[in-house]
């Protein structure tokens, strides 16, 4: 590190001391749990469900004890699509569809958890008593009966995610976190800011003209005040671009620093878990100081109003106190792009009624503070007052779309990005329970491009062994059908047409006198007119 740390190596100033039982240990005997988050896909959750999830989030956040740090870190990072073109048995019209996609830009999510136990002590330090400016790091005696019940109440905040039917977590290893001498660990991938398998380590720069990492330039906007916060939130929001007057697109609250931010960014949320009765007896002796101090300055009422309808809420619906922080980090390697970027994340949390604030001065401190198991070195300044159910409010809630792991399907593109697919819509839903038959309706204006998808997803069900027979006027899939006769010299593509001079009648299932074995028959009907 320059700048900062001219003497001093990144070794003695590092916080973490080992990672053991797929625990990781600081140095200050902070004890931090990792998992990884599978979350729900984009525009698949209702506004009905994002109250269950965000429940689920509340009653789980409530077993963890005091001095507990909640730190969930989304991270989005701008890849570009990879086509598969190397099988033997590939078509033509299937390798010229993934060529189409080559390198078409998309953002890749990945969402992390991380669960800390910390100390009275430590949770209310400032920055400058952070790891990073602190001259020797002094290990402490680690109390095991209290490492025993975090790990308990850790296990009962899993259990209480998984059985919500939304949120998967999943513990991440010791070998996860540290990598191995093949593939990074979370860690460094950290330290470089990105998720690739063949990244290494990056020179940090902390100095007066930012915070760099290797040639990432990062600028920092940060929700540390509750003056920065909307007058209302709530558990989710109204896409305008996919509402109509009839129906609505739910998302997440949070959402517009989630994948509706199209730049290499992290969003981080942290909550922290603090003696909730023991704040709110600070804030009735803050009031009462307040109340005496009201005769010399309006101020000092006002202040007092507020403290006194914080302290209304919590008593009157038996609501935990503890205190927040959200912010997003994002880069990139040009300067002049991390301009538009910075107007960028400004805008978006804009659309959530926040007020933007781009913090330079904490940003070594928070970018510090975010590496996975040192949330016990966050900066207490930076963070506000709030409760337990208005903090899960922004939380992002949503994933982009994953592709089905049934063997049988067909390649859509998603809708933000335009990245290919592989989407069963006929098998995997049956085995789940969510259809009971495999009839598709298609419904579409003129020109929506009906008879384009059923001849896309016709040919990519002939070419999984599909036996198809299609009912068609207008010879929309005479060209589909010729395709294939030639592919196999006549044997499969079977086109029965009729002229006026011609008329034809016929059985489908039978051709040259001979019955053909019908196998995942699925029978497609298109009325015009």
């Amino acid at each position: 590190m320059r700048n900062i740390m001219k003497a001093a190596t990144i070794e003695s100033k590092f916080p973490l001391l080992a990672v053991e039982h797929d625990c990781i240990i600081s140095k200050d005997a902070d004890i931090t749990v990792a998992y990884h988050v599978e979350l729900p896909e984009l525009f698949t959750v209702t506004s009905t469900e994002y109250e269950a999830i965000h429940s689920s989030w509340a009653k789980a956040v409530k077993v963890l004890p005091e001095y507990s740090v909640v730190h969930k870190q989304d991270w989005f990072v701008r890849e570009t699509y990879k086509p598969a073109t190397d099988k033997d048995d590939m078509s033509f019209l299937s390798r010229s569809f993934e060529k189409h996609f080559n390198e078409r830009p998309f953002l890749n999510h990945s969402c992390f958890l991380f669960l800390t136990k910390t100390t009275k002590e430590r949770m209310r330090m400032q920055s400058n008593f952070s790891s990073l400016c602190r001259g020797n790091i002094i290990p402490k005696e680690v109390n095991k009966d209290t490492s025993v019940k975090f790990l308990e109440a850790v296990g009962q905040f899993e259990r209480i995610m998984n059985d919500s039917g939304f949120i998967r977590l999943t513990r991440i290893s010791s070998d996860e976190i540290t990598g191995t001498g093949e593939k990074p660990g979370l860690i460094e991938k950290y330290f470089s800011l990105s998720l690739d398998d063949t990244t290494c380590l990056e020179d940090l720069e902390l100095g007066a003209d930012g915070l760099r990492v290797g040639s990432k330039h990062v600028c920092l906007h940060t929700l540390s005040d509750a003056e920065d916060l909307p007058g209302r939130i709530g558990t989710d929001m109204r896409y305008e671009k996919l509402s109509t007057d009839r129906s609505d697109c739910r998302l997440s609250f949070a959402s517009p620093v989630g994948l509706l931010l199209s730049c290499d960014h992290i969003y981080n949320q942290y909550l922290f878990i603090e003696d909730s009765a023991e704040n709110l007896r600070k804030f009735e002796k803050s009031a009462r100081n307040m109340q005496s101090l009201s005769r010399y300055s309006r101020g000092n009422q006002i202040n007092k109003e507020w403290i006194d309808q914080y302290l209304n809420e919590a008593h009157s619906f038996g609501l935990t106190s503890i205190r927040a922080h959200f912010n997003v980090m994002a880069w990139s390697d040009d300067v002049e792009e991390l301009k538009h970027i910075r107007n960028d994340v400004g805008s978006q949390l804009a659309l959530m009624e926040c007020k933007p604030r781009h913090n330079t001065v904490d940003a070594a401190t928070l970018y510090w503070a975010g590496m996975p198991g040192n949330s016990g070195d966050f900066p207490a300044e930076e963070s506000f007052y709030t409760f337990i159910e208005p903090a899960l409010c922004f939380f992002t809630e949503e994933t982009n779309y994953r592709s089905s792991p049934s063997p049988f399907g067909i390649k859509m593109a998603d809708r933000v990005s335009g990245k290919p697919l592989h989407v069963d819509i006929s098998d995997l839903p049956m085995k789940k329970g969510i259809i009971t038959n495999r009839n598709k309706f298609i419904l579409g204006p003129s020109g929506s491009g009906k008879s384009f998808f059923t001849n896309h997803m016709c040919r990519q069900y002939y070419e999984q062994g599909t036996h198809i027979v299609l009912v068609d006027t207008g010879n929309s899939y005479q060209g589909l059908c010729n395709l294939i006769n030639r592919k196999t010299n006549g044997q499969d593509g079977v086109y029965f047409t009729y002229t006026e001079e011609n008329p034809i009648s016929f059985n489908p299932f039978f051709t040259d006198g001979a019955p053909i074995r019908v196998r995942n028959k699925y029978l497609f009907s298109k009325r015009l007119g």
